[in-house]
């Protein structure tokens, strides 16, 4: 079979998905070719089931302690696999919500697998299919294991997010390697559920690419919860046994033997460019699909977006230039992304969100700023909430009050962030931030009071 669209979209994830809704509102006749669930990693086996899976492990650990707030149940039985299946039911209704999104935009979803040819065509199975206009590749990521030590992913005792997602029942034991955005979260899950946890991270700190100060807060927060973090560690063997997983770790220069039921391996992801050079597509060497400024590849006619385009990766920032593209293919006016001004998010406990510059890239950079700084401790809601870990920070330029960045720790901090992504976007100040009148009490006043305070001038400290 042979069949033309405007636009062929090779990958049903947030980047594809939404490139395709925005295709179809401007009234381009689409296709998107996908392999498996529509939703891709995120609606499948990463963001939408991970939050379900940390939202339980938040009733978890909020009824532990539910008699402080005059709440007193009985005994408490934790059920993993209880909380398996909620979260399946959420991403299979997520799932089915981009299905009915592809039908009210009348977009032709292809099941198989794309094989992207020159010429803008694309074959699944044995039918060839041609866009008149382009062809986007938004083909995502995958997991990646260690093979250099022999650590790599088997699927029982040594899994990834994808078979985490699927277990019966959380592990007596689990070894995490890598403490980024994904093993922390996971730490988080397990550890509320009874597993014995160890978070390792080669770099010195956990959640490297966060503000120390925020990577800090959580570990600290982790401890108290008896999660055991090696930082500065380096896995240089593993022994993978039917039942188990011993791990010889170095950390600061000593050895430690790390034995778990299973090994969690969340250090980094790949991107599916596999076949991309075949058609003409040029691949760095980081491993991403090299691009111009409108996202167009090495290849005429043919657009790249999501995790394969490069980084960040991450589902909000691919969904953004799913837009960016449609809207460059169907001739409109776009608005440029600003890769500076995506918000980052862990949503561990306490949540971890930031947006611009950290002090750590200020002072690397030699550029000047001043730092405001407002504890939740001192917020009225948090105290209310009984959520007073953590903070909210602002790194303005002191001229002038740019937001050159901003960091939140807090239970909300996924929410909280936004306002200081709006400002950035529209070229705020902190003191255009403060004017805004903030509602009492929420946690967003801690923004207005980081503010104020990066102005000398903070209200309830």
């Amino acid at each position: 079979m042979s069949k033309t669209f405007d636009v062929i979209i090779v990958g049903g994830g947030p980047a594809g998905y939404v490139c395709a809704i925005r295709c179809g509102q401007l009234g381009l006749s689409t296709a998107v070719v996908e392999k498996e669930k529509l939703g891709g990693v995120c609606v499948n086996v990463g963001c939408i089931p991970t939050k379900a899976l940390l939202h339980s492990s938040h009733v978890a650990n909020l009824v532990k302690k539910s008699s402080k707030y005059g709440v007193t149940v009985g005994d408490i039985q934790l059920d993993f696999g209880a909380a398996i299946k909620n979260s399946r039911q959420v991403s299979e209704q997520n799932s089915k919500g981009v299905e009915f999104l592809m039908k009210k935009n009348k977009v032709t979803v292809i099941p198989g697998t794309g094989q992207i040819q020159a010429g803008k065509k694309v074959v699944v199975g044995g039918d060839v299919y041609t866009a008149n206009k382009a062809v986007v590749v938004a083909t995502g990521s995958s997991v990646k294991g260690i093979p250099a030590i022999g650590l790599e992913i088997n699927k029982s005792t040594v899994i990834s997010s994808d078979e985490a997602l699927f277990l019966p029942e959380a592990p007596a034991s689990l070894a995490v390697v890598g403490a980024g955005a994904v093993g922390s979260e996971f730490a988080e899950i397990f550890n509320a559920f009874g597993t014995k946890v160890t978070l390792i991270e080669a770099l010195p700190r956990i959640l490297p690419l966060e503000d120390s100060e925020s990577s800090a807060t959580v570990g600290r927060s982790f401890k108290k919860r008896k999660i055991d973090i090696m930082q500065g560690a380096s896995v240089k063997k593993a022994d993978i046994g039917a039942n188990s997983v011993t791990l010889e770790v170095e950390v600061n220069g000593n050895t430690r033997t790390v034995t778990a039921e299973k090994v969690l391996m969340a250090a980094g992801r790949k991107t599916n460019t596999e076949g991309l050079a075949e058609a003409g597509i040029q691949i760095d060497e980081r491993g991403f699909v090299k691009t111009d400024a409108n996202l167009q590849t090495t290849s005429p006619g043919v657009y790249c977006i999501g995790d394969v385009a490069g980084p960040p990766m991450l589902a909000h920032k691919g969904s953004r230039e799913g837009v960016f593209v449609a809207e460059v293919i169907a001739g409109e006016k776009t608005h440029p992304i600003r890769y500076d001004n995506i918000p980052s998010v862990t949503y561990c406990s306490p949540e971890v969100a930031s947006i611009g510059l950290s002090e750590d890239a200020c002072k690397k950079q030699g550029i000047e700023y001043k730092v405001g700084k407002f504890a939740l401790t001192a917020n009225g809601r948090a105290r209310a909430s009984d959520e007073t870990e953590g903070f909210v920070k602002i790194i303005r330029d002191p001229k002038y009050g740019e937001i050159l960045g901003a960091h939140i720790v807090a239970s909300h901090a996924s929410e909280m962030i936004h306002e200081l992504a709006v400002a950035r976007e529209n070229e705020y100040t902190v003191a255009e931030v403060e004017l805004a009148v903030h509602a009492h009490p929420t946690l967003s006043e801690a923004i207005a009071e980081a503010a104020l305070d990066s102005m000398d001038r903070v209200l309830h400290t």
